[in-house]
């Protein structure tokens, strides 16, 4: 039996649906791998604990907020020892802090470390075993200065699943409907959102909006000064996605080109579902979306509207494209395949011997210290606590949580760099992003 310990910040969202689906199609191959699991904070949704704990298994549990003997000792008892990692504040704590025994080290990364939050310099080259969610990650510069031996410890697993999807709905014989589904805040969904649609020929263009109300106010007066007011129609947060999906043609799902996603389960989910999505080219999706087979990837307005106007004056071609991504999906997506991709690398990593990784060298001491582990060394966070005027901002810096610096702040309120920082972001001159990179011609 290897016994596998995750050691993540929680177990909500994608990497809890993940890791929740990994358990369970580990319990029912019952392949000699067992997964136990710490959260480093409380739990805010218990949706896939409760799956986790259903199997009735010692093998696979859940422990919330252990104290930091308990951790050890859990650590000391794994094989291999899995870090669910994200710029979460919680998980450099435990990294640097804990006087972690010696252990076997793999990191499933959850962010593409394209742009910010960063994979901080030297952190995969410490990693016993290095695992992304997305092939676009493979692109980061970070990681051409490595050897063969530390490239050929790179490996790029998906955390999607699908297992529990219905068939697919039958769509013929009414009028394409149209949606987004996923967070509005503009680190996430584009910025220019309002203006790629209004750009549509289509007088009658309606898309329905699936996730949280961030940003409801400034979308809507968007529409309006775009002559658009009836453009967007906000249904809040869905307990059935897949119901909602259902009754869905096509996914307008244009995203930030700086946003850090990788495995974008929304996507992938809508695909599955025969939902025809329309994308952004930015690098995670480009990997999920084949332009023309599986969806459509665009680059700015113009071709933005051709595309969909496209889709939905073509029915047939809108049909094909339906079946050929929910295929796509339904096959490539499987908790079977992830947890395959997975067992590869733990038979690997068992050769190793368990040793102390130097985390501190990569992260440093402090919280602040932590925080700009994540960010480009040239950004603007100054060593003094302060930003300097006109530096290059983006959305994801406002953030209250992500990983920003208000994030951090949260968690080590005694910091005196990051109060300054969170300060110096508040400020009014500091209101509004001043990122040139959000636009896309």
């Amino acid at each position: 039996m290897i016994r596998v310990l995750h050691i993540t910040p929680h177990l909500g969202g994608g990497v809890g649906k993940a890791l929740s689906g990994l358990a369970r199609q580990a319990a029912a191959e019952n392949a000699g791998v067992s997964h136990r699991f710490i959260c480093l904070e409380a739990l805010e949704k218990t949706q896939f604990v409760e799956a986790i704990t259903s199997l009735g298994d010692p093998n696979f549990a859940v422990e919330v907020c252990p104290s930091p003997d308990r951790l050890r000792v859990a650590m000391a008892e794994a094989d291999i020892v899995q870090f669910e990692f994200w710029n979460h504040p919680l998980l450099p704590k435990c990294l640097c802090e804990a006087e972690l025994p010696p252990h076997r080290a793999l990191f499933w990364c959850h962010i593409s470390g394209l742009g910010n939050p960063r994979i901080p310099a030297g952190l995969a080259a410490i990693a016993d075993r290095w695992v992304f969610t997305s092939a676009c990650s493979l692109d980061n510069p970070a990681f051409s200065g490595l050897s063969d031996t530390e490239r050929q410890s790179l490996g790029v697993v998906s955390s999607a699943g699908l297992a529990d999807l219905p068939p697919l709905p039958q769509r013929q014989g009414r009028p394409p409907r149209l949606g987004y589904v996923g967070t509005l805040n503009f680190a996430k969904l584009y910025p220019r959102f309002v203006e790629f649609l209004a750009a549509v020929p289509l007088a009658d263009l309606r898309v329905k909006l699936l996730g949280d109300i961030a940003n409801r106010a400034e979308l809507q007066a968007r529409c309006i000064a775009a002559g658009r007011p009836e453009l967007l129609e906000f249904a809040g947060y869905s307990e059935d996605i897949v119901a909602a999906l259902a009754e869905l043609d096509i996914l307008v799902y244009l995203l930030n080109p700086l946003h850090y996603g990788t495995a974008e389960n929304a996507l992938i989910e809508a695909m599955a579902m025969g939902v025809v999505p329309i994308v952004l080219d930015n690098p995670a999706e480009r990997r999920i979306v084949t332009h023309g087979l599986t969806g459509l990837v665009v680059n700015g307005p113009a071709d933005f509207a051709e595309a969909l106007s496209d889709l939905v004056n073509q029915p047939e071609r809108r049909l094909a494209l339906a079946q050929q991504a929910a295929e796509f999906a339904r096959t490539r997506y499987t908790f079977a395949e992830m947890t395959a991709g997975l067992n590869a690398h733990y038979l690997n990593l068992m050769n190793a011997e368990k040793r102390h990784p130097a985390y501190a060298a990569v992260f440093g001491n402090r919280p602040c210290d932590w925080f700009k582990a994540f960010q480009n060394p040239n950004g603007p966070y100054a060593d003094d606590g302060s930003i300097p005027a006109g530096a290059d901002l983006a959305h994801g810096d406002f953030e209250r949580s992500k990983g920003s610096v208000f994030h951090f702040l949260k968690y080590f309120p005694d910091n005196p760099r990051l109060r300054s920082w969170s300060r110096a972001l508040a400020e009014p001159p500091r209101s509004a992003p001043r990122n040139a990179r959000q636009t896309l011609a």
